[in-house]
């Protein structure tokens, strides 16, 4: 497996947030992740956007991770927002997804930043899984969809 940076607008990126979309809104009956995101947003030094490439070279899955401090939505100085992680339905299960949260925390972590925060859903408990078995604890609700009753917070310590 290739683990690749890559900027959030690359057209790989492009289709995996397409299919992360899809995704949510076959789980939630809506229009998908609504939170705001711009490509700059994944910039070093203000995050990162990583791709996970296959054998053949076909993107299997992908993660990034952008600056947040402290503003009005719940975030605190020193956070790094985990965001789009997804790997592809037919690649789960091999530990791809662990592999790129460890890489991103990695990252966050040279780059200055103090604890990784998440924003997730009721509806994807392989996500919520995943982050308890990696270290990370409910926290404070934050983001686009603090307000939001099926939506679970996490945070872990860099």
């Amino acid at each position: 497996m290739d683990i690749r940076r890559v900027p959030y607008d690359h057209p790989d990126a492009v289709k995996l947030d397409a299919e992360v979309q899809a995704e949510y809104h076959v789980r939630y009956g809506d229009g998908g992740d609504s939170t705001p995101m711009h490509p700059a947003d994944f910039a070093p030094p203000n995050g990162v956007y990583l791709i996970a490439y296959d054998e053949a070279g076909v993107p299997v899955a992908s993660g990034g991770w952008r600056v947040q401090d402290a503003n009005g939505e719940g975030n605190r100085d020193g956070d790094a927002e985990l965001k789009r992680m997804y790997v592809i339905e037919q690649m789960r299960g091999r530990g791809l997804a662990r592999r790129i949260l460890t890489a991103l925390e990695d990252d966050a972590r040279t780059a200055g930043r103090v604890r990784m925060v998440l924003e997730t859903g009721t509806k994807q408990p392989e996500a919520i899984a995943l982050y308890s078995s990696s270290g990370y604890a409910p926290c404070e609700k934050f983001g686009y969809y603090r307000s939001y009753e099926d939506s679970r917070c996490y945070a872990k310590t860099l």
